[in-house]
């Protein structure tokens, strides 16, 4: 614990009592105090009396109070801020408690119940206000900063804002290194005080990364331990004409400040009043697995204003994919490196490279393959025109986004697929290029129509352009709405792959289903995935919105394509099959090769039969870096579905089956581990076998290392 003289915090409980504002919880668990100590706001968090958040400031450093292009040499100057000088003006208090409905979710039901209340403070020397406001839950805090428009606060400039956590002590913690361009990192476990001395071993490289020194991303998944534990998750939601959020570390004061993602100028947001930034989320239970049930950064999002939500559907889908990330083919119809003009390019005279997989004979197959399965669509990476110089130039005009290649026939494409009852998922990549997309938007959305396909997949691998954007930095995050948006006019649904992590945003925006913003299955054939990955990204990446992750890889090792390759996927193939539960994903992927898929068709019943959308989700256990057990509820249905991994380490659980309806029996079809399964040793070992159950039922499960069990549970009529 930080030591505090009883003289320096009898001054203080002295000169603050006074000027507290608390606020507590429905439940009456949480309370948070607001103070002004010199005119500086500060905030505090208590649950159950134990203190989560120590005094913690809040705030602004700004350029200046004009919306003029900024100086970034010039030395900060302290009458601009809106950090000090404050008196309190007034407060308001409002609670609210109701259920919504998600267009896809994971409950039926989101329950949305909070205190609020709205401290409004001025800036007596400036004549400036602001409003900060807090919603308690009674899972965690969510407060954010609200600019009214005012005499002298219209335009404003963002140096930095001066958010801070401040912890009581030096905490476990799972985080990823800060970056204005990618999430695409491994996580580490360390305590607070150890992320420095960690930091320079926890990157590697990516095609565009903007690394923070010694600061850590948001999300980050904090426990308290010992015999009283708690969990503690920091995250932000609602991040809309703003940038997104990093965290600068304090190592020694185990405290954590807010760092925004600049533009090219260094300006970390350009506000034009009345405005509001995101909200500042902290989520916390003596229980992870709360943690993992919780539903704050939605409920902190505003309801949905589309009219028609129709064409927002689950999908299940495979694609023509895998096979070029491990290298197998290619998304490029001609040798790579060509000089390609598009729109003067004459690909008649192209000579192909052989190994285009995007091709009619192939992409036929997998039509064939995915709807004799029952699967709702294919994904074709490599389609269009392009893709032989489309990285590492810094190419404004690097797609069309309508033009396929020769080998490529859309028409009769799509017309096959839909004589299988399949539809095709358009995909998109922008190679950083948004201002490119955004030109073309409207003719790729208009050829989609035409087509038939109702969800595209979109990617920005690359450096972002304007150049000297970020992915992360207000434009380029104003720039997705815009598309999501565009979207949404031509009924599509819209799955987003290196763009900003989601917040919550999808119960305002539900088209965008889905988004990757995270290190994925893609990486297992780069440089790896350890295998408690998967154990922390649903406390992370997943708090605030599902990820397309891509599961579903049976052949594991690399080498049966190429002999001698040492890449392996780190799993086990039951492990696979889990994921489908354990993670959220409303699109989701059947990630491997057909061929792969027929030689364990017995196990590829899994993936056929589990649900994306669910009316209920129960979180059996969990504990971040270790293991997770989900069990969820088909929409709509009684059909369950269970889902159990663990890390590195060998691990037994027993499935209490209580979650069930009493007096009802269910088939229980068993995935699980064989008895020599092993992730390094013997991926592809597995056991399946039935059996009746009830809500009294409990069965034991071995897991093997990164290995797991998935089990299907129909009603017996």
């Amino acid at each position: 614990m930080k030591k505090f003289t009883v003289q320096i915090f009898l001054l203080f409980v002295a000169s603050t009592a006074l000027k507290a504002q608390s606020l507590q919880s429905p439940d009456g668990k949480f309370t948070m105090n607001f103070n002004l100590k010199n005119g500086v706001p500060y905030y505090n968090l208590k649950y159950d009396g134990a203190t989560v958040i120590e005094d913690s400031k809040l705030g602004f450093q700004l350029f200046n109070d004009t919306g003029a292009i900024p100086v970034i040499e010039k030395p900060i100057d302290a009458k601009f801020n809106l950090n000090n000088g404050f008196t309190k003006s007034g407060e308001k208090r409002a609670s609210k408690n109701e259920i919504w409905q998600p267009i896809l979710g994971e409950k039926k039901n989101y329950v949305n119940h909070y205190n609020e209340l709205a401290i409004s403070l001025d800036q007596n020397l400036s004549d400036r206000n602001i409003v900060i406001k807090f919603r308690l839950f009674n899972d965690g805090l969510g407060f954010r900063y609200e600019f009214p428009q005012q005499k002298n606060l219209n335009y404003f400039t963002i140096r930095e804002e001066d958010t801070e956590f401040d912890l009581p002590e030096d905490l476990k913690v799972w985080w990823i290194v800060a970056d204005y361009d990618s999430q695409e990192y491994p996580y580490q476990t360390t305590k607070i005080s150890e992320i420095p001395e960690k930091w320079d071993q926890a990157f590697d490289k990516h095609s565009s990364q903007k690394l923070i020194k010694g600061s850590v991303q948001s999300p980050i998944m904090l426990k308290k331990e010992g015999a009283k534990p708690l969990y503690i998750n920091i995250a932000e939601a609602a991040v809309l004409d703003y940038p997104a959020s990093n965290l600068d570390v304090d190592p020694e004061n185990f405290k954590f400040k807010v760092h925004l993602t600049p533009d090219r100028q260094g300006v970390k947001g350009y506000i034009q009043t009345s405005s509001v930034t995101p909200w500042r989320t902290i989520v916390v239970s003596p229980k992870a697995e709360m943690v993992l049930d919780s539903k704050m950064l939605f409920n902190l999002n505003e309801p949905t204003k589309y009219s028609n939500t129709s064409y927002i559907k689950p999908t299940k889908y495979m694609g023509v994919w895998w096979e070029m990330i491990v290298g197998k083919s290619q998304w490029a119809y001609g040798e790579p490196k060509t000089n390609i003009h598009i729109g003067k390019t004459d690909y008649s005279k192209i000579k192909p490279n052989g190994k285009h997989a995007a091709n009619n004979t192939k992409v036929k197959e997998y039509i064939d393959f995915a709807s004799e399965n029952g699967f709702d669509a294919l994904l074709v990476e490599g389609w269009n025109i392009g893709w032989e110089d489309w990285i590492n130039h810094s190419k404004e005009f690097v797609f069309d986004f309508v033009t396929p290649n020769p080998d490529f026939d859309i028409k009769m494409l799509n017309e096959y697929a839909h004589s299988k009852g399949l539809k095709l998922i358009m995909h998109h990549e922008t190679s950083g290029s948004a201002t490119n997309y955004e030109r073309w938007a409207d003719q790729a959305f208009q050829l989609m129509n035409k087509y038939g396909y109702n969800s595209v997949k979109t990617g920005y691998v690359g450096d972002i352009i304007p150049r000297n954007e970020h992915h992360n930095s207000q434009w380029t995050i104003n720039h997705y709405y815009r598309i999501v948006e565009k979207a949404h006019e031509y009924k599509i649904m819209f799955n987003s792959h290196e763009s900003v992590r989601p917040g919550g945003e999808s119960r305002t925006y539900p088209n965008w289903v889905s988004a990757e913003a995270a290190r994925g299955t893609e990486h297992e054939a780069f440089l790896g995935n350890n295998p408690d990955h998967q154990t922390i990204l649903p406390f992370t990446r997943f708090i605030g919105g599902s990820m397309d992750y891509t599961p579903g890889i049976f052949q594991t090792k690399l080498d049966y394509y190429f002999p001698g390759d040492k890449r392996f996927v780190k799993t086990t193939l039951a492990k696979q099959l889990a994921l489908y539960v354990v993670m959220y994903m409303p699109v989701q992927m059947a990630a491997d090769l057909p061929e792969n898929y027929k030689k364990h068709m017995d196990a590829f019943q899994f993936i056929k039969d589990v649900s994306a959308d669910w009316d209920d989700t129960k979180i059996l256990s969990a504990e971040p870096g270790d293991y997770i057990v989900t069990a969820r509820k088909t929409k709509g249905q009684e059909t369950w579905f269970v889902g159990g991994i663990t890390d590195e380490n060998k691990r037994d659980y027993t499935v209490d089956f209580s979650f069930l309806d009493k007096g009802k029996r269910y088939e229980a079809t068993i995935y699980e581990d064989g008895k020599n399964a092993d992730y390094i040793e013997n991926p592809q070992s597995y056991s399946i076998y039935k059996k009746i159950i009830n809500s009294k039922s409990k069965i034991n499960f071995k897991m093997a290392r990164s290995g797991g069990f998935a089990i299907s549970l129909k009603p017996v009529k």
